[in-house]
């Protein structure tokens, strides 16, 4: 999964203060690759409360930034 802060319509909003990809990017914001096996993690890691969700809406809903790669 390719997760790109640019193509994300929450960009710039509160949302992403909420969001575990600026926390990954050390606050930069910007694009980031995760595969499937960290993705689970992150999921697996959110649902326990441990990181922020991943806060990600894509502006084109067939974005390549949301596809699994």
């Amino acid at each position: 999964m390719i997760i790109d802060c640019d193509t994300c319509v929450m960009d710039g909003t509160s949302a992403c203060a909420d969001c575990i990809v600026p926390v990954l990017l050390a606050g930069t914001g910007g694009r980031i690759e995760v595969d499937r096996e960290e993705e689970e993690a992150l999921r697996n890691l959110s649902d326990a409360g441990l990181v922020a969700p991943l806060r990600l809406v894509p502006r084109f809903p067939d974005d390549d930034a949301a596809s699994a790669g």
